[in-house]
């Protein structure tokens, strides 16, 4: 939703309930841990008045476990929150969100390897793959996202866990078939899904019909 007209937000939010989109992906930004601010429970309050499809806050800020369970109150059923924003307390954040009753996940930025992952699959639901850095829409897809996407579901089935994976940043009707293949079941699309006259069509050609 980070790519919606605000100045229009509860005719983007009744496309989205209209559309083939699954989800509403909201992006939640501080200008602390990126440099951005995009919105916080306000507008999530806003969206979740109108939505008819579950929510999945995205976690862009620091100290993310104090807002866990203003989420929750708001009805979003999937939240994650960035290793590398609570790398000394993510065991417990985890715990927080799944005891607020949501599905817990574990965002990576591009450049931190997936390796650390292991210790923590059991206490996430899923895993959001950056193949963007944070921060901003409209970025690039950056080569080798697609790859560290196979290398995060080797790592899950290894394990023998229970995580889906969600890719966020870049995805479009080029490269989401790959990351598909590649284990991705959650796509998140913002500029791909928003841009130009057409976002229902944009949406449809997103999900393959």
């Amino acid at each position: 939703m980070l790519s919606a007209d605000f100045g229009n937000l509860d005719r983007d939010v009744e496309m989205v309930n209209a559309s083939k989109a699954g989800w509403f992906h909201l992006d939640v930004m501080d200008g602390v841990f990126v440099p951005n601010i995009s919105y916080g429970i306000p507008v999530t309050k806003a969206i979740a008045r109108l939505a008819r499809k579950p929510m999945d806050a995205h976690l862009m800020i620091v100290e993310p476990h104090k807002y866990v369970r203003k989420f929750a109150d708001l009805g979003v059923e999937y939240l994650s929150v960035h290793y590398e924003a609570c790398k000394s307390n993510l065991h417990e954040t985890l715990a927080l969100i799944r005891n607020s009753g949501m599905k817990a996940g574990i965002a990576i930025n591009p450049e931190t390897s997936e390796e650390f992952l292991t210790q923590y699959l059991d206490e996430a639901d899923f895993i959001l793959v950056m193949s963007v850095h944070p921060g901003f829409s409209g970025q690039k897809f950056i080569e080798g996202s697609t790859e560290k996407v196979a290398r995060v579901k080797a790592l899950i089935e290894r394990e023998g866990a229970d995580c889906f994976i969600e890719i966020d940043g870049g995805v479009g009707v080029g490269n989401i078939a790959a990351l598909e293949a590649a284990g991705a079941s959650v796509f998140v699309a913002g500029s791909a899904a928003f841009s130009g006259a057409d976002p229902m069509a944009n949406i449809a050609a997103l999900a393959g019909n």
